[in-house]
C-alpha cells in the first residue's frame, strides 16, 4: 500500500520528521495539531481560539488527503489544562456534529507554554453518509 504525505508546510515537520497527516488506503492519521494560525503565524491567545484554529488546521489537512471532520472516527485532545476541557465544548461539538468520533482528553506538557490544546484525529475516508 502506498503512502500519500500531507503538509501544513510549517518548517517543524522537516525539522522533526513527520507529516500534518499521512494517508494509507482509506485511513487518515493526522498528528496532533495545535491552534497555531500559519496564515498570520501567531498562536491565539486562550484555548477556545486554539481550539477553533486547530480544527482548522485539522480540516485542511484532512481536505488535502480527500476526507473530512465529518469521516474522523477517533479523536484525542490533549490540553495543558484539564480544567479548560468545558471551554472546547462549543468547538468539538461544531466539529464533530456528523461524526460524533470516539474520543480521548488528556492532560499533559505542551512543546510551548503557550499552547493550551492540541489535537489528534483518525478519519476513514468515504465513511461518511
Amino acid at each position: 500500500m502506498t503512502r500519500q504525505f500531507i503538509s501544513s508546510g510549517s518548517t517543524f515537520e522537516t525539522q522533526i520528521g513527520y507529516s500534518r497527516a499521512v494517508v494509507v488506503g482509506d485511513w487518515v492519521f493526522v498528528s496532533g495539531t495545535t491552534g497555531y494560525d500559519y496564515s498570520t503565524m501567531t498562536l491565539p491567545d486562550g484555548i477556545a481560539p486554539q481550539t477553533a484554529q486547530a480544527f482548522a488546521n485539522i480540516s485542511a489537512a484532512l481536505a488535502q488527503a480527500g476526507s473530512s471532520l465529518d469521516e474522523v472516527v477517533r479523536v484525542t485532545y490533549m490540553l495543558s489544562d484539564a480544567a479548560d476541557f468545558e471551554q472546547c465544548w462549543p468547538a468539538t461539538r461544531a466539529a464533530f456534529a456528523s461524526a460524533r468520533p470516539a474520543a480521548t482528553m488528556i492532560q499533559t506538557g505542551l512543546s510551548e507554554p503557550a499552547m493550551k490544546i492540541e489535537i489528534e484525529v483518525t478519519a476513514l475516508k468515504g465513511s461518511a453518509a
